[in-house]
């Protein structure tokens, strides 16, 4: 014992040191066993950078120095951090071995501090994940995501029918889409303004303060968890924290409230916040934690169908003359000309979902893979010591750019996919996550991004903008949004019509898909 802990106990007395020696235990027990098994963990630096913007890069140099599994000490308090550089890595853990690796390391600041411990996304495993998990899937299951389909094809005529109408503000439109489906399917409600509109507005708020707090090693309050107790008064981070969360919670609660009302007016339309007050008294949830998991696909749908959408327009940009041809070829040949694409056509439009798989793995929005795992027992892993509480992070940044699987990674080749690789699983990229975790919007996600890159392709040439002198503008495909999640930044492209023809079908179907949805007008919620 050191003389320095002797003096702590003894100040302590009986009771005191008991309580001390026990919250210090798994902190000592821990830091006795990597000791015990130093030679055989993974290698990593000597301590991990906090504070870094955007810790994917240096997640991407960490791996390219040490490998496939790299150790990294120090930025969480929940324990050592694994960082994952390869999908066969990843696959081999969070997939093949999810039963051990499918918890969540503790996230004081994003989880405690702004969600009350509500948010099922970085609930560690366990009933309150398990039941959280099974109302997610039951919404948005595959077999029931297909249910959404005709909300996903009307707005999809609406997008087109903007981008024919005002080009310039397409990445508003693809904003407006994806909030408005997921509002469609969460709340029975649609956005038809996305600037104007308060519940996107208060969304984007929120969504935009959990993303910027879930940066691994941003807060010193994951490597000390004592400072979320200091005062807020005393720590303007922390006040910030604690007022988002009022917001949000006062969000999620009015929606639900809505929701409530038009039940009761019999005006409610059928959606993901309806089911779950249907099984509200079976589940005993309360109201909080309804309102909570009625808002995790509000939360989380917009930004990556949006932003995935946005990498599709930047690759169309910068590299659009080696694909849409091809795709455009494709479209002719199976859809024709004289109407838009359907999801019954997606099943012969090989290429066109070659070039939506592509634009997952070119450019994922999750380019941290979605919230770390933790690992729930120590394991090893050719060769190397794993421990229990690892918090591990399989950053698609690191994955997706990967030569050995990608070759050229930062060329946008949907040819990639119509190729026999040796890639695990079944859609040839990750950009939806792994094993338990994997992302439950799945289904819903990729059917969005796939139909709109059909159309797009169907309907418009898409290409650089032009400057005053009639030269190509330049597009940098590095130029992304800090955060947990990444979109492109502002860029400038040019959208036009592939024909008359092409452009009185989008007008035809736009007009048409406005009609079909103003029956959702009538069970619009009050906010």
């Amino acid at each position: 014992m050191s003389p320095m802990l002797g003096t702590i106990l003894l100040s302590l007395g009986l009771a005191g040191a008991l309580t001390y020696l026990a919250l210090l235990y798994p902190t000592l027990h821990q830091t006795l066993k990597l000791r015990a098994h130093r030679s055989r963990l993974p290698p990593g630096p000597k301590a991990g950078k906090t504070g870094i913007a955007k810790p994917w890069l240096y997640f991407r140099e960490l791996s390219a120095q040490y490998g496939d599994v790299v150790y990294i000490p120090g930025l969480s308090s929940s324990g050592p951090t694994i960082v994952l550089g390869s999908a066969r890595a990843a696959w081999d853990l969070l997939e093949r071995r999810g039963a051990i690796y499918s918890s969540r390391p503790r996230f004081v600041v994003g989880g405690e501090l702004l969600s009350g411990g509500m948010r099922g996304l970085m609930a560690p495993y366990g009933d309150f994940w398990r039941r959280w998990r099974k109302l997610l899937h039951s919404g948005f299951m595959q077999r029931k995501s297909a249910s959404y389909r005709p909300i996903q094809r009307l707005e999809s005529a609406v997008l087109v029918g903007d981008l024919l109408r005002e080009p310039e503000g397409f990445r508003v439109h693809l904003e407006r889409y994806a909030a408005s489906v997921i509002l469609l399917v969460t709340y029975g409600r649609r956005v038809t303004d996305v600037a104007g509109d308060e519940v996107v507005r208060r969304n984007i708020e929120a969504m935009g303060r959990l993303t910027t707090v879930n940066i691994p090693g941003k807060y010193a309050a994951e490597r000390y968890p004592a400072l979320k107790y200091v005062p807020a008064m005393f720590a303007p981070w922390k006040a910030e924290v604690l007022k988002q969360r009022q917001k949000d919670i006062q969000l999620y609660m009015d929606l639900l409230t809505d929701i409530k009302g038009n039940v009761v007016r019999g005006v409610a339309t059928s959606c993901f916040a309806t089911y779950l007050l249907e099984e509200q008294e079976a589940l005993g949830m309360s109201d909080l934690e309804l309102a909570y998991t009625a808002g995790s696909p509000f939360g989380a749908g917009i930004e990556t169908t949006a932003g995935t959408l946005a990498s599709f327009f930047l690759a169309c940009v910068k590299f659009g003359h080696n694909f849409i041809p091809r795709a455009q070829e494709e479209l002719d040949r199976v859809v024709g000309r004289d109407r838009l694409p359907a999801f019954e056509d997606m099943e012969e439009l090989k290429y066109v979902r070659a070039v939506a798989s592509e634009t997952f793995r070119w450019r994922p929005v999750a380019v941290l893979g979605g919230t770390p795992h933790a690992s729930t027992a120590d394991d090893v892993y050719n060769g190397m010591f794993i421990p229990k509480g690892s918090t591990v992070i399989a950053p698609l940044w690191t994955i997706h750019l990967n030569e050995k699987d990608f070759p050229g990674p930062h060329e946008f080749k949907p040819e990639r996919f119509l190729e026999d690789r040796d890639f695990p699983g079944a859609l040839g990229h990750n950009a939806f996550g792994w094993g338990r975790r994997i992302c439950p919007g799945m289904h819903l996600g990729a059917a969005s991004v796939n139909l709109n890159i059909a159309r797009v392709l169907w309907a418009f040439n898409v290409g650089p903008a032009k400057d005053e002198n009639g030269q190509d503008i330049d597009v940098d495909i590095f130029a992304f949004s800090d955060g947990f999640n990444s979109s492109p930044l502002p860029f400038s492209c040019y959208i036009l019509p592939r024909s008359q023809q092409h452009a009185d079908v989008v007008r035809t179907s736009y007009e048409e898909a406005l009609k079909d949805l103003r029956k959702f007008d009538s069970s619009q919620v009050g906010m």
